[in-house]
């Protein structure tokens, strides 16, 4: 049984003006990153990933709550790499309220989950509930929630089995990340149809109402 989340409050949300307000331009192309700064969410990856976009694209960043000071330092440094080579990365890091997270999310081109290790992955069901394309890694339970070529893209990962799920081809891995996001962001008309694909997707089998009336089927069969 699947968790769920309210399509309601995380449904698409079209506010340039605020956009503009937090450091994004709503008529550049940009790819989104929400998540805190662990080994487990893939930050370092992705930033090595997002250097081969275009650059027009932004890289926004939602990140905050590094685990170790050493993980800090290393995003610091990717992310003024990324800075000194390209302009629109944003890096936001105090966490902001959900209303803020919607309005980027609705003005992206995609969002990006590079995650090495996610039970579910509740971010990219909000992601897909604001009508955003999502890429994200082939692990855990993100497959049952993302579906390749429809919702987005998987990118496939081959992984330590010392369960930290540490790929064991880190360059394989970043090029495939960036060959997807690209190939995303290279037709906006796709990632929009993607977008409503996973709305609806939501919608359909994540929104609360769906998660109860499979809950109750669950029961009965039980009770039968």
């Amino acid at each position: 049984m699947h968790n769920g989340i309210d399509t309601e409050a995380w449904a698409p949300v079209d506010d340039p003006d605020r956009v503009r307000e937090l450091g994004v331009d709503p008529d550049r192309p940009s790819v989104v990153f929400v998540g805190r700064i662990t080994r487990q969410k893939g930050l370092p990856l992705f930033l090595r990933a997002v250097a081969e976009l275009p650059p027009e694209v932004q890289i926004v960043l939602c990140a905050g709550a590094p685990d170790t000071p050493e993980i800090e330092a290393e995003v610091v440094g990717l992310v003024e790499g990324l800075a000194a080579s390209r302009t629109g990365v944003v890096w936001i890091r105090e966490m902001l309220p959900r209303a803020d997270v919607v309005r980027l999310l609705t003005a992206a081109t995609a969002f990006a989950c590079p995650s090495i290790y996610e039970p579910l992955g509740i971010v990219n069901l909000e992601a897909m509930a604001c009508e955003t394309a999502v890429v994200a890694t082939a692990t855990g339970g993100i497959p049952e929630v993302v579906v390749e070529g429809d919702t987005g893209r998987l990118v496939p990962i081959e992984q330590a089995t010392d369960g930290t799920g540490t790929p064991l081809d880190p360059d394989r891995y970043v090029a495939d990340f960036a060959a997807a996001l690209n190939d995303v962001v290279g037709s906006p008309e796709r990632a929009a149809e993607m977008g409503r694909a996973g709305r609806a997707r939501a919608i359909d089998s994540f929104s609360w109402t769906a998660i109860a009336d499979r809950t109750v089927e669950l029961y009965r069969s039980v009770l039968r």
